[in-house]
């Protein structure tokens, strides 16, 4: 059996219903029998987050960045996972701007951190096979938060991960849920405790959402160690041959 370490990403610069989503996804994550779940948390309230300016410090200098802010606590996190879930609210149609600087600075960061190179020469961005599940909630319905999982789609192919959803009917591409106008911090726990329909819903894609993303990541890497003589010579695998290799150690020890 092999070890799962979760990360549960709350994107809100508050806390509240991102936070209570998650909470949901991660909880039903941790009742997979199939591995051992190791989760841990992380919100965006408080913390500082500058836009990447594109200096390419952190390409020359192994993924370390030029800025002194609260990244490399969550990019260590966020490479230290198999499964990834993002809750984050909708702002303009899309993503807090705290989320994109990180996302913007994880991509060039990763890159210096993780590249090879292959046998013709070329540098590529090593295998991270991440499994990334996302929930997005906002005041309004239809008010962007399919946009908001389609863009947290594009970040976990540009990654090199793996994009997971919950089921069909409540989670179609990831959870997307609304707070029936109520702009209150904890107004979807309200909402469920009212038997909101809409909220309920929401309540069951973020759950299947998490359940599925163990799911799959177990399945991904009990089949990378089966087919590991033919893929572990590939160096695009090496990084994530790497994370197996330590997993069977801390399982044999």
């Amino acid at each position: 059996m092999l070890s799962l370490n979760i990360l549960g990403i709350s994107g809100s610069p508050r806390s509240g219903n991102s936070e209570y989503l998650l909470g949901k996804a991660l909880d039903k994550a941790g009742s997979y029998k199939g591995a051992i779940i190791n989760a841990k948390t992380y919100s965006f309230r408080a913390k500082e987050f500058k836009p990447c300016i594109g200096c390419n410090h952190c390409i020359r200098n192994k993924g370390a960045c030029i800025h002194d802010d609260d990244f490399k606590e969550l990019a260590d996190l966020w490479h230290d996972a198999d499964v990834i879930i993002y809750s984050l609210p909708v702002y303009h149609m899309s993503m807090p701007g705290q989320v994109k600087c990180f996302l913007d600075r994880l991509g060039n960061s990763s890159f210096g951190a993780y590249a090879v190179k292959l046998p013709d020469g070329r540098e590529i961005l090593a295998k991270q096979y991440k499994i990334i599940g996302t929930i997005a909630q906002g005041i309004h319905i239809f008010s962007g938060q399919e946009h908001t999982i389609t863009d947290m789609i594009n970040h976990t192919l540009i990654m090199q991960s793996i994009p997971v959803t919950g089921d069909i009917w409540e989670c179609y591409t990831g959870a997307g849920a609304w707070t029936c106008n109520n702009g209150e911090r904890n107004s979807f726990e309200e909402l469920v405790t009212h038997e909101d329909f809409a909220a309920k819903a929401a309540v069951r894609g973020s759950e299947s959402l998490g359940l599925r993303a163990v799911e799959l990541a177990d399945i991904i890497l009990q089949g990378l160690i089966q087919v590991k003589g033919q893929l572990s010579k590939d160096p695009a695998y090496s990084y994530i041959y790497q994370r197996i290799y330590r997993k069977l150690e801390n399982k044999g020890s």
